[in-house]
């Protein structure tokens, strides 16, 4: 059952949406918080609860609306409706503190932060896009929630912009039929099945994410496909040779005619090692000190050389396989 308990700030209830999560989960033990941001009783959880607050759902208002320039897919990361998830990829770059980022954390001021991006949208001289995903799968969330369907929408009747999110998730049924105006470009996230069922427990399968795809796509939204993170375990050229194959084999040619390509490879820290160690210490290595080299406070990436000659060969198998798909970045 998810959610197993629910804290909430209780300004929550003064908003249309934390109403009606009140009267969908009133079933659930609902427990009063100062801060979704500080909930001191999870917050001394031992980490091999990590898992176990996934089942929890937190409720709040989310305050800061800062947006960040960002120049890959959008203009901006535009803070939104989520943060967190409750799948568990063990390299999720959200888990950045500890017992503080496990679960899932809806925002209810959604009309708030709607009308704040198409203001922004419309005062531009030019069409801006977007990023509304940056800090949680907005799929995932639909289905709690359906504040994706409900931001397509209505972003659809803004005059100028994007919107954009990436997903790990097939759950597209509610989004097919809206009236999405060509505003919306999803991005599915793609990995190896193999990586997928040992990495990112709780999401959904690559088969189940290829077809999700394709269904957008014929629904007439914008799409593309996002090969991350790309992680270099001992047999990772057979399988991402594979993953390419499949999805030149299952895509169509018009769906590749209008497809773009992000390729991102995996970061991973010291709190991962941590947490992963303790929460789930049958799962896979996923530092390996041959491969990585630090970047940052307590951050790994792989080493310079190393992800050249991973990114060389990923170029020339995707040339081979899915040739005339732009590229629009390696990182």
């Amino acid at each position: 059952m998810f959610p197993e308990k629910i804290y909430y700030e209780p300004a929550v209830l003064n908003y249309e949406l934390g109403r009606q999560l009140r009267e969908k989960f009133a079933h659930v033990p609902w427990t009063a918080v100062e801060s979704h941001n500080n909930i001191e009783e999870l917050r001394k959880n031992p980490n091999r609860e990590f898992a176990y607050m996934k089942r929890y759902l937190i409720l709040g208002v989310r305050k800061s609306l800062k947006y960040t320039p960002n120049h890959k897919v959008s203009d901006f990361l535009v803070p939104y409706t989520s943060s967190g998830c409750k799948a568990m990829c063990l390299y999720c770059y959200l888990v950045c503190n500890f017992n503080k980022c496990s679960y899932l954390r809806l925002f209810v001021n959604r009309e708030q932060m709607l009308e704040r991006i198409m203001k922004t949208a419309c005062r531009s001289p030019r069409d801006l896009t977007f990023e509304i995903g940056s800090n949680s799968d907005l799929i995932l969330e639909n289905t709690i929630t359906g504040n994706l369907e409900w931001t397509i929408e209505n972003f659809a009747t803004s005059p100028k912009g994007c919107l954009t999110f990436p997903t790990k998730f097939d759950m597209v049924e509610a989004l097919l039929p809206l009236n999405h105006g060509g505003r919306t470009i999803m991005r599915m996230s793609v990995n190896p099945q193999p990586i997928i069922q040992r990495l990112e427990l709780g999401t959904s399968s690559l088969q189940g994410r290829i077809q999700a795809l394709r269904q957008m796509h014929a629904a007439g939204y914008k799409v593309g496909l996002l090969i991350a993170p790309v992680v270099l375990l001992d047999n990772w050229k057979e399988l991402y040779a594979q993953l390419i194959e499949q999805l030149a084999d299952e895509l169509s040619d018009e769906l590749k005619r209008d497809l773009f390509i992000e390729i991102i490879f995996m970061t991973y820290s010291y709190i991962h090692r941590v947490i992963n160690a303790e929460a789930f210490p049958r799962a896979v290595q996923l530092y390996d000190k041959s491969l990585m080299t630090g970047r940052g406070r307590g951050k790994y990436c792989y080493n310079s050389d190393i992800r050249q000659q991973a990114e060389a060969y990923l170029r020339e198998i995707l040339a081979q396989k899915l040739n005339g798909i732009p590229i629009i970045y390696v990182v």
